[in-house]
């Protein structure tokens, strides 16, 4: 039997059907995705057998216990058998050309791990949020950890990679609730060029029950960088480090405020200013700060559920 040239991991939990949806997109591709590995994490609403009898043998549907996100990709990633591994989660959706563009651009580009694209937001109902738009975080393709450092959410349905970054940097980090993404992107741009498709080609469901929305991911976001930073010392310039470091100090401080830890949000931003004295970041600091001190009124003032005047 021949390689498939994609495969696709699609993880899901009792979301029989969100998953039904994600299934359809990726068989509605102009180029054809040979291999549909659905991993069913411990669902409880019969999502495995729904699968089987709506889809039969066009994909493969693997149950495991309850383990998260990070087993569930990973027991995926062992089982696939395409060339090129793209990821799906089941409640966001790609729009037909999605792998058509990031394959074509693997293949003109041989030495090239990853390539990434466009992403919009939607809200629950499917109502288009925002774009993320990748060029305003990786302006080049190539090596770019120096970029991925200072933004390195991943957004897993807007890659597609080489089976051999799998085999090189490994899965995702199962000891990680959140962040996990995060931490696989800088590992990926620690080892491989990236690219970009400047075309929106998925649709990300954001603002409902997903894990991003906790108040541990921006611990666990902090712990991913500080860790990476660590490890490279020495092999990365000290300078890209520590603005990496800086940035990610002043984003998860920003999201501490919103879930009252003042004081943690304070010691980050503090931090911030030291790894990278410079006039950008100390005024992102000051912005947080200012966000603060307006929330901490509002608290005082018994307001905390509104915007502060």
């Amino acid at each position: 039997m021949s390689r498939p040239k994609v495969s696709v991991i699609i993880p899901t939990f009792n979301r029989r059907e969100l998953v039904r949806k994600a299934i359809d997109c990726v068989l509605a591709q102009s180029f054809p995705v040979e291999d549909i590995v659905v991993v069913d994490d411990g669902s409880t609403d019969g999502t495995a057998e729904a699968l089987v009898e709506r889809y039969g043998d066009r994909i493969r549907v693997v149950r495991q216990s309850n383990a998260g996100v990070s087993a569930a990709r990973n027991r995926g990633l062992e089982m696939a058998r395409g060339e090129f591994i793209a990821l799906l989660d089941s409640d966001d959706l790609w729009l037909p050309e999605k792998t058509g563009r990031q394959v074509r651009f693997l293949e003109a580009h041989p030495g090239f791990g990853m390539v990434l694209c466009d992403i919009m937001q939607v809200d629950r109902d499917g109502n288009d949020i925002g774009p993320i738009h990748r060029r305003d975080f990786i302006p080049e393709d190539g090596h770019v950890l120096r970029w991925v450092l200072r933004q390195p959410s991943l957004a897993p349905l807007s890659a597609m990679f080489r089976r051999e970054v799998y085999e090189t940097v490994g899965g995702f980090d199962t000891a990680l609730r959140t962040a996990e993404d995060i931490d696989f992107h800088l590992r990926v741009a620690r080892r491989w060029p990236i690219g970009v498709v400047s075309e929106t080609l998925v649709r990300a469901m954001r603002g409902h029950d997903g894990l991003s929305a906790l108040e541990q991911t921006y611990d666990d976001y902090q712990a991913v960088v500080e860790r990476f930073a660590a490890e490279c010392r020495g092999e990365v310039p000290d300078a890209d480090l520590d603005a990496g470091l800086a940035f990610a100090c002043l984003r998860n401080a920003r999201g501490l405020v919103f879930h009252r830890r003042w004081g943690a949000a304070c010691g980050l931003c503090v931090r911030a200013v030291r790894l990278s004295p410079t006039i950008a970041v100390s005024r992102q600091a000051a912005g947080v700060a200012y966000l603060a001190a307006r929330r901490l009124a509002a608290v005082a003032l018994g307001r905390a559920g509104r915007p502060a005047a």
